[in-house]
Order: structure tokens, then sequence, then C-alpha cells
């Protein structure tokens, strides 16, 4: 590749996203963004990083309701700082900061729709069936019964499906949303990761 792509991972929760992430950044030798991106942000915008994280990849209602139960935050704060479109746009600035230094890997947050016209970007959306995420969720220790790991699975998912579908014009998890859709549990990590270099060797190549 004659440059460093920007690759975005999505994923369901379970599938491995944030390991892949991590192995592609240090395949690539780039700088990988998850829950960094959040503090980066929240310093950005003079919040603590824990009232930012709270937000992290939710709608809207769901940020209104936390901000009103922990501090006080009417109904109609969304003309207030604490808006969540606010919080989102600058995020989305962020985001379009971090990819303008050149090449990096970033996990979820919408990133590959706030990145659409960056030249660079590869998406990703990885995925596999619920009891393959099940048996990994309660062997990373995120749930202690295969129940409590398929409701947290239904949750999260849920709530980045919301997340997703409201501030960006595509579904979440449609793979012609994204460049590659993945099942994790077909492949290694490793040979996850080779598809998606090989990938994105090959849109640099066309693109030139």
């Amino acid at each position: 590749m004659t440059n460093s792509p920007v690759i975005v991972v999505g994923r369901q929760f379970g599938s491995g996203g944030r390991q892949l992430a991590r192995l592609l950044a240090r395949r690539l030798n780039l700088p990988y963004y998850d829950r960094e991106l959040l503090r980066e942000t929240a310093s950005h915008m003079g919040f603590s990083p824990e009232v930012f994280a709270a937000n992290d990849e939710k709608r809207p209602s769901l940020f209104r309701s936390l901000a009103s139960h922990l501090y006080g935050v009417a109904d109609n704060y969304g003309s207030t700082p604490m808006s969540r479109d606010e919080i989102y746009r600058q995020q989305g600035e962020v985001i379009r900061e971090i990819a303008d230094r050149g090449g990096c890997v970033i996990v979820g947050r919408s990133a590959d729709y706030i990145l659409r016209d960056h030249p660079g970007l590869v998406s990703i959306f990885l995925h596999a069936p619920l009891p393959w995420r099940i048996a990994r969720i309660m062997e990373r220790g995120d749930a202690a019964t295969e129940h409590d790991a398929e409701l947290l699975a239904h949750k999260i998912d849920s709530q980045r499906e919301a997340f997703y579908n409201y501030f960006t014009p595509g579904m979440w998890g449609y793979a012609p949303t994204y460049h590659l859709s993945i099942d994790a549990s077909k492949l290694d990590p490793e040979q996850a990761v080779d598809l998606i270099l090989s990938y994105a060797s090959q849109k640099n190549i066309d693109r030139d």
C-alpha cells in the first residue's frame, strides 16, 4: 500500500472487534482508537472523561435520561453544551482530525460515516452467530451464564444500532453499508486481518 489506510471497525458485541482492530493497528504500525477517542473528545470539549464515556454509542434519548438523573439537566437541555448532538458533532471533528494526521484504526462511533469521503477509508463490520458470541462473552468474563451473556449482547447491540441509525442514513450491521462484512466465527483473527489488508491494498491500487 502506498498510503496508510484509515480502517474503521464496526462490530456486534462479543464478535472480537476490538481484538481485530488492535491486531490491524499492530500489523500496520498505526495508532488505535477506542475509548481513548472518547477521552480525547471529552477533553476537547472540556467535559470529564467519565461524563462523556457514559454516553458512549448511545442515542440522544438514553443520554438525556442519564444526564437528567445524574446532573439534574432538564429535558429541554438540547440547546445547552450538554446536547448529545453537539457531543456527536465534536466527536466527529476529533475523528476527522485524527484521520487527517494519517493512517489509523478506529473502533465504532459511526466513524465509517463521518469519514465516508476520506480516500483511505476501509470500513469493516464484524459479526458472528449469537451462540459463538455468547461463548466468547463468557470466556472473557463479561457474563457468568449463557442467559446473562445473551441479554448483554442484545442490549449492547441494540444501543449501538440505535446510535448508528440515529446519526447516519445507513443501517448498522447491514452489509451494503460497509466495504467488508466478516463473520468472525469463520476466520481466526489473523486470517481476518490478512483479508482486510488484502482488500485495503487492492482498494488503494484501484484508486491510484
